[in-house]
Parts: structure tokens; C-alpha cells; sequence
């Protein structure tokens, strides 16, 4: 059967489905030996309890509704240097004030059993502290993108989360949607044959200052912020790691705005089997696509190719129409499911460390004019 062209179902049941499906992979069971051996009450399973560091836009408007449409964890708890903040959370999720934390009192948290991860969403140069704090305190973790600004605070990351036998995810939530999976399973199962040309392009115009253009918190621009989705698009599509970048950054258009960080980067990846990808990412552009082109076929993301909703999607076979869930929610309940049957998140600590050392290997190049082995 034909994926490209199943039934649209219902959201409903879409949901129900991949919530089942991803539990009964973990478990080695098929899908209709998991449904039937959940129990006949139908009370859901306890969810795991999970804390939200940092109360900022993405936590806000994306994270919080996610966490209402999630089957295996909910939250129980906030991390906030704002008592405001916190209070209104603790009000809109009733959340009780032991479970309301700061930075400074944050490392109590290891007492607290109504939590089992902590999910940080701070500015990237805060998640190498959050995340080893929060490991140490015993509490499995997930990192929000980029995992960080270096790859020696990656491998650090790493270390304190395999140290403290706790697991350890980055929250790409691409990974978690239909047409991104899709693009991987068609990678995966050679439909179009190998993916060997890819393009991408992911820009926004910044209309007022946010700290990611401040590079002690962002650690770099729209490559650090919005390049890394190409970069993950890319290596969805090839299947592989890239070996060599080659990258230039664009005269800036507004240079009293982007004083410390880049406006525009080019940048081309290069696999060891020859496919590439040529991407271009900015903070004064519009622009959200992504194409990949095989012997046999293509697929093309047309618009909010990397978006919290993905938008129009063809391939050289026709249109794709699958349910629009919540990434995060299906992200969150991922890697609950894998705390409680104990298996490897598909997004680990070591697909940021990857991206991390192609991204300063792209910053690199720009810098330098070379061609710059990952």
C-alpha cells in the first residue's frame, strides 16, 4: 500500500494511533497486541510529571497548550526567575507552590516526586547549566534547540545526563510530525531512489530586538536559530552526516540592527555519497522551504516548511494530506514513553551534539572562505 496516498484520518484517531504505535514499538508487541493489552477499565496510564524551565514566548504559546493535548505526561511543575510568571502558570494548571521553583532554588527539585523531567527553555547559552543541574538532581531531561553554543558544552551535557543514568532528549519536534516523517521514511525505504540534491531556505524578518541576535545568549544569528532545521531537513533527506561545508555570509542590510550576530548565511553541505544541500537562513528575509530530489522522485515542503503546523506538501506522485497535530505534544509524549518502557529517544543528546559541530563548522567556513570538514 501506498503511504502517499492513504485516507486522511481523523485527528482523533491519528493521535490515538501514534500514541499506541510508539508504545507498542517500545514494547516489541504489533500494534493490536499493545491496544488489547492495555487494561479493560480504560484508565489511562499515571502520566509522568513534567517541569517547564524557562516561561518565555515558546513555552507559552507553544509547550503549554501542547502539554493539555498529551497522553503520557503533563506538567507539574515551573522553573521561573518571575514569581508573576509562575503564578499565573500555577493558577492556569493548578499547580501547587512546592512545585513552583527559581534558579536559585532550583537544585531542590531532586526532592520532589511529582516530577520526572525537566524540559529547559531558556536562550541556548543557559541549557548546559539547566540540564546538568537538573541531571544531577536525578531528573530525566529535555534540551529545546540548539542543545547549545559549543560543541565541548554538548559533549559536557552528554556526560552529566549518561553520569546521572538519566535520559536525555533535544526538542526537535520536526521528527514528531507526519510530513517529516514521511521525507524520512522515503529516505528510508528508497521510493524516490537516494535523495541526491536538496535545497532549504528558513528566514523571518526580526521586526524588534530579542536576545537572539545577542550572541552571549543566542551564541550566533538565524544560523544557530533557524539554519539548524535545514540542517536537520538535510540529514532526514540523505540519511547520513555531512563531511564538508562550505558557507558565506551576506553584506547586512541593517547593520546597526545585527550588530553581533549574522543578518544572512549561505551555506551548502556536502554527504560522503555525494548528495548536497544548498540552504540559505536570515533574520531579514521570508522564506520556509525545503525540496529534495532523487533519480526516481521528489518531495518539496512549499511553505512553513520547518513550522509549528507544516504547510503545503507535494511530491512528484502528488499531494500529501496528513492530520496537523501538536509536534510538541507528540515530541513530549515520545520521550515519556521512552522513560517508562526504557528505550533510546530518537532524538538524543547526540543528534545536537552532530548539529552543533556542523553549524560551528558552517560559521567557520563563512569566517574563513574555506571548505570545512565536519
Amino acid at each position: 500500500m501506498n503511504t502517499l496516498f492513504l485516507k486522511k484520518p481523523s485527528r482523533r484517531k491519528f493521535l490515538r494511533d501514534f500514541s499506541l504505535g510508539t508504545a507498542a514499538v517500545a514494547t516489541g508487541l504489533g500494534f493490536a497486541e499493545y491496544a488489547r493489552s492495555q487494561p479493560a477499565s480504560g484508565n489511562p496510564p499515571k502520566k509522568l510529571g513534567i517541569a517547564l524551565l524557562g516561561l518565555g514566548r515558546y513555552a507559552t504559546g507553544e509547550l503549554g497548550p501542547a502539554l493539555k493535548q498529551t497522553n503520557l505526561c503533563q506538567l507539574t511543575g515551573v522553573v521561573s526567575g518571575h514569581p508573576e510568571k509562575a503564578a499565573r502558570w500555577a493558577k492556569e494548571f493548578n499547580l501547587p507552590d512546592k512545585n513552583l521553583y527559581n534558579y536559585d532554588n532550583f537544585d531542590s527539585i531532586a526532592n520532589n516526586p511529582d516530577i520526572d523531567i525537566v524540559y529547559v527553555v531558556t536562550p541556548p547559552v543557559l541549557h548546559p547549566e539547566f540540564v546538568i543541574r537538573a541531571a544531577k538532581a536525578g531528573k530525566h531531561v529535555i534540551s529545546e534547540k540548539p542543545m547549545a553554543t559549543s560543541v565541548a558544552d554538548c559533549q559536557a551535557m552528554i556526560d552529566a545526563c549518561k553520569k546521572a543514568g538519566v535520559k536525555f532528549s533535544i526538542g526537535y519536534r520536526m521528527h514528531f510530525d507526519p510530513y517529516a516523517k514521511e521525507l524520512m521514511r522515503l529516505q528510508r525505504d528508497g521510493d524516490f531512489g537516494s535523495f541526491m540534491k536538496m535545497n532549504g531556505a528558513f528566514s523571518f524578518v526580526m521586526g524588534r530586538h530579542e536576545w537572539r541576535i545577542e550572541k552571549k545568549l543566542g551564541g550566533g544569528g538565524p544560523m544557530m536559530d533557524l539554519g539548524i532545521y535545514i540542517v536537520q531537513g538535510a540529514c532526514m533527506a540523505a540519511g547520513q552526516t555531512p563531511v564538508a561545508v562550505t558557507a558565506h555570509e551576506e553584506p547586512k542590510q541593517r547593520p546597526d540592527f545585527f550588530k553581533e550576530v549574522e543578518e544572512t548565511i549561505d551555506f551548502h553541505l556536502e554527504f560522503p555519497d555525494g548528495a548536497v544541500c544548498d540552504a540559505v537562513t536570515s533574520f531579514n528575509q521570508s522564506a520556509a522551504n525545503f525540496r529534495a530530489d532523487g533519480a526516481k522522485g521528489w518531495i518539496e515542503f512549499q511553505n512553513s516548511a520547518f513550522g509549528y503546523q507544516v504547510g503545503d506538501v507535494v511530491t512528484s506522485r502528488g499531494p500529501l494530506d496528513y492530520p496537523r497535530p501538536y509536534q510538541q505534544a507528540l515530541q513530549m509524549d515520545d520521550f515519556a514513553d521512552c522513560i517508562l518502557s526504557n528505550r533510546q529517544t530518537p532524538v538524543p543528546g547526540e543528534m545536537g551534539l552532530r548539529d552543533m559541530k556542523i553549524v560551528t563548522a558552517v560559521y567557520e567556513a563563512a569566517a574563513t572562505g574555506k571548505r570545512v570538514m565536519v
